[in-house]
Order: structure tokens, then sequence, then C-alpha cells
């Protein structure tokens, strides 16, 4: 994922919100940059099994070809990886056949590699398998006490889901959904019931040590809009002045209207600011704005998810023409608690779309520990293909006493993907998973591993939805300024300090298709994306 900004465009005009196509907001999210014993999995139907037969003769043949192949790489990848100084054995590249081409390519392919943010393939196709692409999230809303005439004399509670993409549009359709069944005075304290995830997930330092900057947000049950606040500097020459925009609007935040502009052109803004943020609740800006920028927008995480929870919820209550009264406190659905609502989130699909073309690292992580939470009782039937229960699923997520399932946690996660693989008959004994993400240190995974993964999603019914969540070249997501191979490749790119890589599928010139794995691990990595294009550009012009 690129350490580069988020793009939002979340704007306070909450009755226009009705109408937007709430799906596309996530895609302005582009910079979001001892394992336990599971239980085996059920028989399967004969129909699936002997898919997995085929794809697991098709991964065997696949394999043994690579491992018959010549190891030397087309001259303008070499000359380009040189260019950049990367030492040759910290480089690796993959290209197998989908559909009978004559062009392979199998170099370094064994090494155990960070795949940065390519990794997010295999959390994403491991969720398309085991969840299923109609897979939803469901975060209820509880009455601690009866609602009489508007008044709730009593806690408002939340259960959360780990839903990857509440967002400020959708917290603002919840409450809008409360306010809608008649209530409108809280004299209560908002209570949110994190359970769903395993306590403890927030502990230890960030990747790069930076805490504000959005895609370090650890997961959680209940993350409402990413818990970031976009703060978008608008010149106004004739004034001399910079507005500042926040959005969302979090009560009890202060942040000032205004900085002054300065003159000259468009150095490093930021700096220029010089911005305060040691205390939470309260930005400061000690410098001034280059009138030189233009509009730019900073995104920030500043507050604790419950402080952020409580702040947002006010906002939009009161705007909606409701009174709160109260704080916020973590808890339990108690067992008497009354179902008031529940928000439903998009579906599989649309998420994995988000999280693979803008390589969403939060939404990753969300994901990833959701393949470590059990089913919560009979809801869960309603995911289910072919299943007749999707009316006693929605009762049951608004049940207080719905059963639950242990919480998900990193280790739950890991034994799932790796309990999924065997299933698959995807050996890699190499695999070392954290979080799903790629944003880690730790995380390894063989190029080779990573084709075979490929072959086996593009042979598999989930190709297309697959496919379709992957950047298109010279189109959308994190390939959209790259023109190597565009439009005829869908790539997943990785970007880490000393890691670069790609994976994916180029559709070449000769009309066939290839799946193909480009990995660096140097010191000079930042230098060698020509490297990664020049290869992408050879599939597609000699496969």
């Amino acid at each position: 994922m690129r350490a580069g900004s988020v793009r939002q465009e979340a704007g306070s005009a909450w009755p226009a919100l009705r109408a937007l196509a709430l799906p596309g907001v996530l895609a302005l999210w582009g910079a979001l940059a001892s394992a336990q014993t599971v239980a085996q999995p059920a028989a399967q139907p004969a129909a699936q099994t002997a898919a997995q037969t085929t794809a697991q003769a098709t991964a065997q043949a696949t394999a043994q070809a690579a491992a018959e192949l010549p190891a030397a790489l087309p001259p303008e990848i070499s000359q380009a990886l040189a260019q950049a100084r990367v030492a040759d054995a910290n480089s690796a590249f993959v290209v197998l056949p989908l559909d009978g081409g004559a062009l392979q390519l199998a170099r370094h392919e064994s090494l155990a590699m960070n795949p940065a943010s390519t990794m997010k393939l295999l959390t994403t196709y491991a969720a398309l398998c085991s969840l299923g692409p109609a897979y939803h999230w469901h975060t209820a809303v509880f009455a601690s006490r009866p609602v009489q005439a508007g008044r709730l004399d009593g806690d408002l509670i939340v259960r959360g889901d780990g839903d990857p993409s509440l967002v400020i549009e959708r917290w603002w359709l919840l409450v809008q959904r409360l306010r809608g069944m008649g209530l409108r005075d809280i004299h209560g304290d908002l209570v949110i019931d994190r359970s769903r995830f395993a306590a403890g997930l927030e502990g230890g330092p960030s990747l790069d040590g930076n805490e504000l900057r959005p895609y370090n947000v650890a997961p959680n049950a209940l993350l409402v809009n990413f818990k970031v606040l976009s703060l978008e500097f608008v010149p106004d020459h004739r004034a001399g002045i910079a507005h500042v925009l926040a959005t969302p609007a979090l009560e009890g935040l202060s942040v000032p209207a205004q900085v002054p502009l300065s003159g000259g052109g468009c150095p490093d803004w930021k700096a220029q600011l010089r911005a305060d943020f040691a205390q939470a609740h309260a930005v400061h800006f000690h410098g001034s704005y280059p009138g030189g920028c233009g509009s730019h927008t900073w995104h920030v995480s500043l507050l604790s998810p419950d402080a952020y929870a409580l702040a947002s919820f006010r906002a939009l209550w009161r705007a909606a023409g409701g009174s709160f009264h109260g704080g916020v406190h973590e808890g339990r659905v108690p067992a008497a608690a009354i179902p008031l609502a529940v928000h439903e989130s998009p579906p599989l699909t649309d998420v994995i779309r988000d999280i693979n073309k803008n390589s969403n690292n939060v939404m990753a992580r969300q994901l990833f520990l959701t393949l470590g939470a059990g089913p919560r009782g009979p809801a869960a039937a309603r995911d289910m293909p072919g299943s007749s229960a999707v009316a006693e699923g929605a009762e049951a997520l608004l049940s207080a006493q719905a059963e639950e399932a242990e919480p998900a946690s990193p280790a739950r996660a890991i034994a799932q993907v790796q309990a999924w693989l065997a299933l698959q008959g995807l050996a890699m004994p190499e695999l070392v998973l954290e979080n799903g993400s790629g944003l880690s240190r730790i995380e390894r995974i063989a190029p080779a591993s990573l084709a075979r993964l490929l072959v086996q999603a593009w042979n598999s019914r989930d190709m297309p939805n697959f496919l379709a969540s992957l950047p298109q070249a010279g189109v959308d997501g994190t390939m959209k300024e790259r023109a190597a191979a565009g439009p005829a490749a869908y790539v997943k790119t990785g970007t880490l300090a000393e890691v670069r890589a790609v994976a994916g599928y180029v559709f070449a010139s000769s009309g066939h298709r290839y799946a193909v794995v480009g990995i660096i691990n140097d010191p000079h990595a930042e230098a060698a994306q020509a490297a990664h294009d020049a290869f992408l550009q050879w599939v597609w012009r000699e496969g």
C-alpha cells in the first residue's frame, strides 16, 4: 500500500447523503498503503471435490513445469534492475500460462520473500472461497431499556461485527434509521460491544512508528470511518488565508477554520504548516500554508476508537435533530437488551474491490480477522448459498442472546487460512502470516506459491469477482498511473521500504492469458519500478 494520502470527499450536507452510491465511496480511501487448531472442514460435495482435484493437478503440473524452466531474464528487465542497482539475488519473477500459451519464466521463484501488499491476494481470495461473495457484516443496535415517547432513559448499545466498510456515510445511515424509528432523546451512554474481535489488537507500535497515519489504524470490531479525520486546505488568495475544512464533523474536536497563506511555490506543505497534534481534541497550526500548492488534504488518526465513535455519533445525532446526554464505554449486550436496528454492509465482492484496487491495509486486516471469527449463531445461515433462513438470520442478528463465537484473533485467522490452503491442495511451507495485509516486516511467501494461488483462482468459480477486484493498468487503483501492459494487465501492487511487488494477470497481445509475479526485496527496490513495468510489458508483447 502506498504511504500516501487518503482521498475522501465526505461532505457535511447530510440530506444529500441519501442519494449517494455508497459502494463507490470507499474507492476514495486509497491510502488506508503458535496457531490454534481449527475444526476439520466438513465433507465437500462431489462437484467441489472434483474441482479441487483438478485444481491440485493443475497446480502440480504448473509447479513441475516451472521447476524445469531456464532462469534467464529478458534483457530489458535485467537492464532495468541493473540501473536501479538491485542485486541479482534480490529479485524474483514467475510467469505461468493459463490457457496453453508458450511463454513461461521462473527465476528465484522458491525464495521466501516479503510480498508487501500482494499478500492481500491470499487474504481476499481465501475470503471469497471461505465466506462467499455475498457475505455481509452486520452492525446491530440495542437499547438497555424500552424507548418511550421518543426518549431512551438508558444506554444505546452498538455491537460491532468487524465491518471493514463502516464509513461515515453508513454510520450516518444507521443514525437516520434510529431517528426514523422515533428515537429522539438519549439519556445514557453509548456502549460499544467489541467482543467479536479479541482484546489487545491495538497493542504494540506501528510498522513505521507514525501512529497518525490512517494505514496504521489497528483492527477493531466497531471501526467507524477508519478513525480518520480529513483536513482539506483550500487557498483563498484574496483573503490571504487557506480555509481548513475538517470532515467528518466530530463533536468536541477543535480545528482552526483557517491558516495564513504564504507565498512561493509548493515545498513540503505539511512541514510548513507546523501542525501540533499533541492534544487529540485540539488541532493547532503554528505555521502557514504555501499559496502555490492549490488544495491538498491531510488525513490523520487522532482519537481512540471509542472517542471517535462517540464524537462522530454525537455530531450526526444532533444534526439529525436528536439529543444525547451521556458518554461512552465498552461493554457486552445484556441479555435483556431491546433490539432496535441492524446495518448491513455491502457484499464481500464490493469490499475486496476496495481492498485490492486501493490497497487498503485497514480493510484487509479487518477481513483477515473475520476469517478467524466463527459464525454468530443461526445468523450465519443468511449468507450460505441456497439457504432459506434469511428472515431467521435477520432476527438472530437482533437477538441479544445470539450464540457467541470465540473472538477473532490473528492466531485463529492464520490457522484458518492454513487449513483452507491444505483443503485446496496449495502447499506453502514457507508461508509466514501476521495480519494478512502485507503491512508487515515478517510476512513471507514464495513467488511460485503466489503464482500457483493465481492459477487456482483463475480456474475457480470465483475468478470473475477476484479478477474484477484487481487494479487495471492505466485505468484505476494503484495501477492507474502505470501504462505498462495497460489496459491488458490486472495487477496487485506491493510497496514497502525496500520492497516492490506486482502480481496478477496479463492478457497478452496474442490473446493468451498469463499469471505473473514479480517481487523485489532490496535496499534499492524503490528505484526498480521500471523493472516491473518492463516485466509486464514483456509478457504482454511476447506472450
